[in-house]
């Protein structure tokens, strides 16, 4: 199965009707991560194949958790995930990537100028840095445990705003450490078409 076929199919799975364009844009961002990989070292993944489903698809799971916000920061965002693949998805949504390596915003700064994606801001830092900006949801994909992650990005949650963490296997230990300040909305199984490995989504946030 090629890579059209494979994202159009995952798509499907997914339940998302995305334009030709989008499509395309999706398919042309796995080429640049590829292209760019051995130079920034994005993804242990050497294989187009396997990028559609690890990367895009895995990525696109976040969407039906963000359809109420406007505004979102993709924390630790490495090669752009999930934050590019959404901001294709959602190009009213207005996305932050941020990342402390400087070779990976580099990387990250360019695939946003050859995608044209004119809802996408690259910042370089370290996230307890972040002080300029508030959002609606706080993602990121394999950051930080949960604990770490509410401490170092909760300054950036405005004043409904959530996080939509998203983890591997079901992270037990992980939710017993979350402060008594943050209530865990709800921890949803994930099913990402083609992909073999278990998928959780946490929604957390902070307690009135």
């Amino acid at each position: 199965m090629d890579n059209k076929q494979k994202l159009q199919d995952g798509l499907q799975k997914l339940g998302l009707e995305l334009s030709t364009a989008q499509q395309l844009l999706l398919l042309e961002y796995v080429s640049l991560l590829k292209k760019w990989n051995s130079t920034y070292n994005l993804t242990a993944l050497r294989d187009e194949n396997t990028m559609i489903s690890h990367h895009i698809l895995d990525s696109l799971t976040l969407l039906p958790y963000v359809k109420e916000a406007k505004t979102l920061m993709d924390v630790g965002s490495g090669g752009g995930m999930p934050g590019i693949p959404t901001a294709i998805c959602r190009p009213d949504l207005q996305i932050t990537l941020l990342d402390s390596n400087t070779k990976k915003t580099t990387f990250l700064q360019q695939a946003v100028i050859e995608l044209g994606l004119n809802n996408v801001t690259v910042a370089s830092g370290r996230v307890e840095a972040m002080y300029d900006k508030k959002v609606d949801v706080v993602t990121s994909r394999a950051f930080a445990e949960l604990a770490d992650f509410i401490a170092l990005t909760k300054h950036l949650l405005n004043e409904n705003g959530y996080w939509a963490a998203m983890k591997g296997v079901y992270p037990y230990e992980e939710l017993e450490h979350v402060p008594d300040s943050v209530e865990v909305v709800k921890v949803e199984k994930i099913e990402v078409p083609m992909l073999d490995a278990e998928r959780h989504m946490v929604v957390m946030k902070p307690k009135k």
